[in-house]
């Protein structure tokens, strides 16, 4: 991060406008589904790669990099945009998304360069990252590992198995962020299975807990850039869908595939 709190936050926004187009096209045209997913994690993915994680696109094996684990890796169209829009591979390449021959596979592949782990089987990602910032702390490395889980992904008791494991290693250099849209893939997480008191769990396995709105990027930011002592985890408050008017909050977007009207019209919502 830059002194010019100004340049950050407008090089911030950019990214995040441009991973809600890009994963927009390339949900319709592959004719995919959780593009709600993908919306509802943007901001989230934008800020850490403007502003908050130490990474070379030149050189996407650099030892001291810090590491990102997209958990829910259904939304790999965002992290495949972010990727791209950071430097990693040429923005044409999102254009082939799930087509024959193309490396961008509809969940995360880790043959993509900046992609740690190939995730989409829920539950595996905190188990991922755990292992990797234990490998920092008895390396005496200096990376950070850094893992988004959904919040639906948070019914798999390999995340609370990870959670107790991070705790009881005193992991201060895993941090996790819950895009907590509190919608998952049969209905709202509080009538499928409720995740609260969401906060007090993860404190009582002695995590460090952070609570924000995941669509403030100021907020993310401030709350990211301290390396604390044991694990973090923020729980994001999100929209699914959001920054589409008629997606947000709506269930069925976690399925559904934008036809060219619906694409037009979320289009110019974002560019507005």
């Amino acid at each position: 991060m830059t002194a010019e709190t100004g340049v950050v936050n407008r090089r911030t926004l950019e990214l995040a406008r441009s991973i809600r187009v890009a994963a927009l096209r390339m949900v319709h045209a592959a004719g995919t589904s959780h593009i709600g997913s993908c919306l509802s994690a943007a901001d989230l993915l934008a800020v850490l790669y403007a502003d908050v994680l130490r990474h070379d696109p030149a050189r996407p094996a650099w030892p001291d990099r810090d590491r990102l684990v997209l958990s829910k890796g259904h939304a790999a169209a965002a992290l495949y945009a972010a990727l791209a829009h950071s430097g990693y591979f040429p923005v044409s390449e999102l254009e082939t998304l799930c087509q024959a021959d193309s490396l961008l596979l509809g969940h995360v592949s880790h043959h993509i360069p900046g992609v740690e782990f190939s995730t989409g089987s829920l539950g595996h990602g905190l188990s991922l990252g755990a292992g990797v910032a234990l490998a920092a702390k008895l390396d005496d490395a200096s990376f950070r590992s850094f893992v988004i889980l959904s919040d639906g992904e948070c019914d798999e008791g390999s995340i609370w198995e990870a959670a107790l494991f991070a705790g009881h290693h005193a992991l201060g250099g895993l941090t996790v962020l819950i895009d907590y849209n509190k919608i998952q893939s049969f209905g709202r997480t509080a009538e499928v299975l409720d995740l609260e008191p969401l906060a007090e769990k993860w404190r009582a396995f002695r995590w460090h807990v952070s609570e924000v709105d995941g669509h403030d990027h100021a907020q993310l930011a401030a709350a990211l850039a301290p390396r604390h002592p044991r694990p973090h985890v923020l729980i994001c408050h999100t929209v699914k869908g959001k920054g589409v008017s008629f997606m947000e909050d709506r269930l069925e977007w976690h399925y559904r595939s934008p036809d060219r009207e619906q694409l037009s019209h979320a289009l110019a919502e974002i560019e507005a």
